[in-house]
């Protein structure tokens, strides 16, 4: 009987050791930054989350700047239909600056339009456009509606 008592005393002694020598690695690891290494798939969601969310000023910031850049493509298609219109019974001499102020107005609403767009693909921003919004702007497209 002293045989088995001497052997559990041994394999207490070894998983003393082996709790000891754990709980050594573990005091180890968050002392020397393993612990940043271990819980780095979690710090790295959260980071990602609190990105995503962004403060308050910059997700209202954002959610403007969309209809904005939608209300700037519109405006410039009503300034060159009235333009257009404009056209019918104006002067050779008036014909021709109607038609300098399409050409420019036809470029800033390519500029507008590719400006949405761009914007609407960026992960950080994309969240924020309101879903009535359309996903992309159309520049060829001859009228555009700021709402699905």
């Amino acid at each position: 009987m002293g045989e088995i008592r001497e052997g559990a005393r041994l394999a207490a002694w070894a998983v003393v050791g082996v709790v000891g020598l754990a709980v050594l690695y573990l005091i180890g690891a968050f002392a020397f930054g393993g612990a940043a290494w271990i819980t780095a798939p979690f710090r790295g969601a959260a980071d990602q989350r609190e990105n995503t969310v962004g403060s308050g000023e910059f997700r209202q910031t954002t959610y403007e700047e969309f209809f904005d850049l939608c209300e700037a493509v519109q405006n410039a298609e009503g300034t060159i239909q009235a333009l257009q219109e404009e056209r019918k019974t104006a002067s050779e001499t008036r014909t021709a600056q109607i038609d300098q102020s399409i050409t420019a107005l036809k470029a800033t609403r390519i500029e507008s339009v590719n400006d949405y767009n761009s914007k609407a693909a960026q992960e950080h921003r994309a969240p924020f456009r309101d879903k009535d919004l359309p996903y992309r702007l159309d520049a060829g497209a001859k009228r555009t509606t700021c709402t699905n």
